[in-house]
């Protein structure tokens, strides 16, 4: 891929840098606020090689490109100038946004940079567990201890960890707000209300009472806090002469802030957290299968709604709270390895190339944990591997939540972080987390296959596909061979053309013989019959057949293409050579053709035929190549 000529093509469709409010990404996305989406080509993008999917949602213009996001977004940021680039300011008009996935997706953005420590963390005691299982940790050694205190550090810092994202939200001091959130967790305070607790007694400030709870691997208070401190600090910097500004706005924020946050907010956040731990302590044991099962089959369409994003704090939550997660992590797991295992099953049964490729790649990634490629890229496209996927995820998410199986660390859900599973006594939470993982990869590979088989019978997957009418590396026969002499057949994948359409007036007029055009969806070029490859012209741009009943017939691919003396043309016969219906002959880039201001446009014209010989063209609307269009 070349990722500089993909963000160039990116940056022409989407209305040119002058067009852009913003571009970031995440882990497969390119991310942008435009100021007018209507200027976006969004059709041409879609058919781009290299962009997976394009989604207009939650005021964002998403180009989905894939693991290759990272260089393709340097490149966007290098073409368009975009490095000095500033958040969108509070005046830009707003887009239209669904309020709930605003909501959530603003509160997941608070918690996805805290992610990696807190992965750390986890995994860390997963592999003690694991070590001390097997012998080789001692409990009672100083190197367990230590070792106990980088895996448990982030979880007991998370006000502080929660503070720093936080405050880059709400658009404050990120140093004032982590000092807020050391305050929660500042040894003298804990101590106070421990012995306060024990004393039956109280504490109090300035008079005003302070709730006796702990805040150590709390997440609510601290977001309440620093939400809080934002409004004190906006309202400080307002009202703040300039001379003592730069000590009255930290010192008030931070002190009104704590007071406030000791004894009101936090209590608040802390009967919410309980609450919520409640709930999901109920659910977990009256039915403990039902939110892995719903999770694992409906992800995918969290995601694409974008609803996912509510998911990520309650697992957080649920690890920070109880150190382990059942409701999220084991659900997104089987839902995640199952999506990947659908692509591979159309890697298998598909006989498009690219296809193949495409899905093997992504599939790849998807049982690793980042689905986005293989969701956008196959699952959606064909249906049938998402259905397939479904079912997978909801055998793998069931069995989970029967054996009650949960993880001790975050991350994304997929294959690398099944360690994450070790922990409790003895390994038989992992080995659950194993076989449900399993179960779903087998079984979604399975309905994957089989539902494959039924969209092709149903006529529900196009040539390309199911292999009709292609030629592959493995696969010489050309299900169209099987036409007549007389059988002329489309040459491309694409739309036939009315005469109206057509642009150019010599074969709008049929000066050259019988004519009928097509618009094509891809470069691959096909023989219309079969013969004998009578000519192939130098540029590629067009190429003769002669049929075995004497007909002569020229494909010219373009409208004066040969002015690009054969770039972007590659001829795949030679001159003199047998031919199929259906084979190919040529293929095209037809983005570069494009790009470079030619039609596309493709046209089938007989040339000559024997006396008496009447062809008829019966095709409309789309074709595939190899399909009969005339005799």
């Amino acid at each position: 891929m070349n990722y500089r000529d993909l963000a160039a093509t990116i940056i022409e469709n989407i209305g040119g840098k002058e067009n852009v409010n913003q571009v970031v990404h995440c882990a497969t996305r390119l991310r942008f606020r435009l100021k007018d989406e209507a200027k976006a080509k969004t059709d041409v993008l879609k058919k781009t090689s290299g962009v997976l999917s394009v989604i207009n949602a939650g005021g964002q213009y998403q180009v989905v490109i894939g693991p290759d996001v990272a260089q393709v977004y340097q490149e966007v940021v290098d073409l368009g100038g975009f490095e000095a680039m500033a958040q969108v300011p509070d005046d830009e008009p707003k887009k239209e946004q669904n309020k709930l996935s605003a909501l959530l997706e603003f509160i997941a953005s608070i918690f996805q940079p805290i992610i990696p420590p807190i992965t750390a963390g986890g995994l860390i005691k997963a592999v003690m567990a694991l070590l001390v299982t097997l012998n080789l940790l001692d409990k009672t050694t100083q190197t367990y201890s230590l070792l106990s205190a980088f895996a448990d550090a982030p979880f007991y810092f998370l006000p502080v960890l929660l503070a720093s994202s936080a405050a880059k939200r709400f658009k404050c001091n990120q140093f004032i707000a982590m000092a807020l959130g050391g305050i929660l967790i500042y040894p003298s305070f804990i101590t106070m209300v421990t012995e306060a607790k024990a004393a039956g007694t109280g504490i109090a400030m300035f008079g005003i009472p302070i709730t006796l709870a702990s805040y150590s691997s709390s997440v609510i208070p601290i977001i309440l806090g620093v939400w809080f401190m934002s409004y004190v600090e906006k309202y400080m910097n307002k009202v703040s002469p300039k001379a003592i500004k730069f000590f009255s706005v930290p010192m008030v924020s931070l002190v009104v802030s704590g007071i406030v946050t000791l004894a009101v907010l936090g209590p608040i956040g802390t009967w919410v957290g309980n609450i919520l731990a409640a709930f999901f302590k109920w659910l977990d044991s009256t039915a403990s299968w039902a939110v892995p099962t719903l999770v694992g089959t409906l992800s995918p369409l969290l995601v694409m709604t974008g609803t996912h994003y509510g998911l990520i704090p309650i697992g957080v939550n649920n690890l920070a709270t109880a150190g382990f997660d059942t409701v999220v992590g084991p659900g997104m797991l089987a839902s995640n390895v199952a999506q990947g295992a659908a692509g591979f099953a159309v890697a298998v049964r598909s006989k498009n190339k690219q296809t193949k490729e495409l899905a093997a790649s992504a599939g790849l990634t998807g049982v690793l944990g980042i689905t986005e490629p293989v969701l956008y890229g196959i699952n959606l496209k064909f249906v049938y591997p998402l259905i397939g996927a479904m079912i997978g995820g909801f055998t793998g998410g069931l069995y989970m939540g029967i054996m009650k199986t949960g993880r001790y660390a975050a991350g994304s859900p997929g294959l690398l972080v099944l360690p994450g599973y070790i922990g409790g006594e003895g390994m038989t939470n992992f080995v659950n987390a194993c076989i449900g993982t399993g179960v779903a990869i087998v079984v979604s590979f399975i309905a994957t296959f089989v539902l494959f088989g039924i969209y092709a019978k149903q006529g529900k997957l196009d040539a390309e596909e199911t292999g009709a009418g292609v030629t592959t590396e493995t696969n010489t026969e050309v299900i169209t061979a099987k036409c007549g002499d007389k059988d002329i057949v489309s040459v491309a994948d694409g739309k036939i053309l009315s005469k109206d359409e057509i642009l150019d007036d010599m074969f709008k007029e049929e000066t050259m013989g019988k004519t009928i055009g097509v618009d094509p969806v891809n470069g691959i070029i096909v023989s219309p019959a079969n013969g004998t490859l009578e000519m192939v012209y130098e540029t590629g741009h067009a190429f003769a057949v002669r049929t075995n009943n004497g007909r002569g017939i020229l494909v010219h691919i373009g409208i004066n293409t040969v002015e690009l003396k054969g770039q972007g043309f590659k001829t795949l016969k030679k001159q003199g050579e047998t031919v199929k219906a259906g084979e190919p002959i040529v293929e095209v880039d037809d983005e570069a053709v494009k790009k470079a201001g030619y039609s596309m446009q493709t046209f089938t014209v007989i040339t000559e035929t024997e006396d008496g010989d009447e062809i008829t063209f019966e095709a409309s609307g789309d074709v595939t190549k190899g399909q009969k269009i005339g005799a």
